[in-house]
């Protein structure tokens, strides 16, 4: 077992964890079905609830293209004649009453949904039953920029304060794969496409909030945006996967958790725009494999892991939140299920809520040494508002535990510790944290606790093979 020491310093303060740090992701889809989000929907609520009571929720994803604002039900939204992968026939909206909508697989043209005011109050509702707010996509691929305006002043109208912005198009730099723009579709093209979006539904709602340019991966967009319209957008966005396609076998999860240089490199965009624009940053849809996800990994106990380290990543880079995509039965969806089956927690949603224990505040500067005995051993100290300092530990490693001493840099009258755990890191039913699984409409508490020995001040925690702990120094 290898041995390694994490010491804190108290008096060298990193960023904050905001309350509405933490979020989900959604297709646009799902609102062709207006009562899948709404306030009777409390078991959906319940386990968005337990992920934190000021959280977000984005809908947008890749069917937001092919979403149709329909002001009229009885009269079907007129649909671009220039797309061909879609027919006349396919204008009826197949969302029928209360299916869920998965994450889409990317591999062909969704069909066509439309959405109505109806599914605009619901969704309110449902904010309202969360305490959620909202980030709202809108569709530039192949919609129209007057409808646009017409559907954005619905949803403003409707979501008042509980919108944070919208947004016009999901990842436009991926437009030319899809046949949605020419191959030679660049950021010149996107940016007079944005801004005239932009200007007409500022027009209609003067006062509509923006944000992007949620690209798929992509500084090369990102930095040039930031610049352009850092007047225009209130945050910056863009996405993250990091893995991908499913069907690649070297997919797996020793890669999953294992460092990722497109990772580094995307924080380094983002910081890059941050300090340029003086705008913050949202990683707006996230996940552990693209396309939907790759089966024995995206649902395994491994993506678990994955999540709470990632969060405590972006957090640690000055990111304002991040929202991981789901929906439906999808490989990697937090939340799986239908109202009418029921909703039940991933192994990925276990991670999001030793996040939410961990609870907000400021994190602390900290450094673990030898870091060459355990490479892939990561842990972040937080000062939370309470005042308590809390310690996030993951050990990565699949082939040796790690005895992890803590030097908090403050007196502790009590050292706890609650343990995210499987039974194997490719475990798909067997997560627990504190002891306790996940119940029905998200209940949970934890059911074991662990006193901590301190050894000349500082506390002793042995984590066994692919497994963290959520730590707690209390005063």
């Amino acid at each position: 077992m290898a041995s390694v020491r994490l010491t804190l310093r108290t008096d060298r303060l990193g960023h904050k964890i905001g309350d509405d740090f933490t979020g989900l992701s959604y297709e646009s889809a799902q609102l062709g079905n207006p009562h899948f989000f709404s306030g009777d929907s409390t078991d959906l609520a319940g386990f968005i609830k337990r992920l934190g009571t000021s959280g977000v929720l984005r809908i947008g994803g890749n069917t937001s293209e092919y979403c149709y604002w329909t002001p009229n039900p009885a009269k079907p939204a007129n649909i671009q004649n220039n797309i061909d992968s879609m027919r006349t026939g396919d204008r009826a909206n197949p969302i029928a009453f209360g299916l869920s909508v998965g994450p889409d697989t990317g591999h062909k043209a969704p069909a066509p949904v439309n959405i109505t005011p109806l599914a605009i109050r619901h969704l309110r509702e449902f904010l309202d039953a969360c305490g959620w707010r909202l980030i709202y996509g809108l569709n530039m691929g192949t919609g129209m920029a007057e409808d646009a305006a017409d559907e954005a002043a619905c949803v403003m109208d409707v979501a008042g304060s509980k919108l944070i912005a919208f947004q016009l198009c999901n990842e436009p730099d991926l437009f030319y794969r899809n046949g949605i723009r020419p191959a030679d579709y660049d950021f010149r093209q996107f940016a007079g496409e944005w801004q005239r979006f932009y200007q007409t539904i500022r027009v209609r709602v003067p006062n509509a909030p923006f944000a992007g340019p949620d690209t798929a991966y992509n500084n090369e967009w990102l930095v040039p945006f930031a610049k352009q319209f850092k007047r225009e957008a209130v945050f910056l966005s863009q996405h993250y996967y990091a893995e991908g396609p499913p069907t690649d076998p070297s997919m797996t999860i020793e890669r999953l958790l294992g460092p990722n240089p497109k990772l580094q490199a995307e924080f380094e965009g983002m910081k890059e725009t941050m300090h340029e624009s003086g705008l913050p940053f949202r990683l707006a849809e996230t996940n552990s494999c693209y396309q939907g996800g790759k089966p024995d990994v995206s649902d395994t106990f491994a993506s678990a892991l994955w999540s709470a380290n990632l969060m405590f990543q972006l957090a640690s880079e000055g990111g304002m939140g991040i929202n991981f995509h789901g929906g439906g039965y999808g490989w990697y969806t937090p939340i799986a299920g239908t109202r009418e089956d029921g909703f039940l927690a991933r192994p990925i949603y276990y991670g999001m809520l030793l996040f939410a224990q961990a609870g907000t505040g400021q994190l602390l500067e900290s450094k673990l040494e030898p870091w060459e005995r355990a490479p892939l051993l990561t842990a972040y100290g937080l000062r939370g508002n309470t005042g308590a300092i809390k310690v996030a530990a993951f050990n990565k490693h699949l082939d040796r535990g790690v005895r992890l001493t803590i030097d908090a840099g403050q007196r502790a009258q009590r050292v706890s510790s609650v343990r995210l755990h499987a039974p194997r890191v490719d475990d798909t039913t067997d997560t627990t944290f504190g002891g306790a699984t996940v119940g029905a409409g998200g209940a949970w508490s934890a059911m074991r606790e662990e006193t901590l020995s301190v050894e000349n001040g500082a506390a002793v925690i042995e984590l066994s093979a692919a497994s963290a702990a959520l730590i707690t120094f209390e005063r």
